[in-house]
């Protein structure tokens, strides 16, 4: 196994299995990719503002975790499986335990999906499984709103 001069093995060449993940934490206001609105002219934008920064955010973070493998990274072109958990602001009167309203998990799972295209992985189609899909309201102790994401080979 090669280390072209990084500490470790060079992700893109490594099998990524359930107890060796990649694992990283997004900080940040999760936003959903929902519809989009047309705005004239043949242009359409989102319809949430929270979209762009959201999407940044990501791709911050999982530029962040490959970046110690720098030239030798190549977005990974297998099978995978994924785990996301969105960890989202409590209102001051929450109506449940957990966050069932706005936003829906699955806009935010796009929206983090498509970020993830071509840094993390070649494309988001290569996601063929989910472990864990959950919103959560953010745990005491934690400084605020994000992801905690995990990807492996399936």
């Amino acid at each position: 196994m090669s280390t072209n001069g990084c500490e470790g093995p060079v992700l893109s060449t490594v099998t990524l299995t359930r107890a060796t993940p990649l694992t990283f934490v997004v900080r940040g206001t999760p936003g959903p990719q929902g519809s989009k609105r047309h705005v004239g002219n043949g242009r359409l934008i989102e319809s949430s503002r929270k979209v762009k920064p959201w999407r940044e955010a990501v791709r911050a973070a999982a530029t962040a975790l490959i970046a110690p493998y720098g030239d030798d990274w190549q977005p990974l072109d297998v099978p995978l499986v994924a785990r996301m958990v969105f960890a989202l602001r409590r209102p001051q009167r929450p109506k449940a335990s957990r966050p069932d309203r706005y936003p829906d998990l699955s806009k935010l799972v796009r929206s983090t999906e498509d970020a993830l295209t071509g840094v993390l992985w070649t494309d988001d189609a290569r996601v063929v499984e989910y472990d864990r899909l959950a919103k959560i309201y953010v745990p005491e102790g934690l400084d605020g709103p994000g992801a905690l994401i995990t990807v492996w080979e399936a």
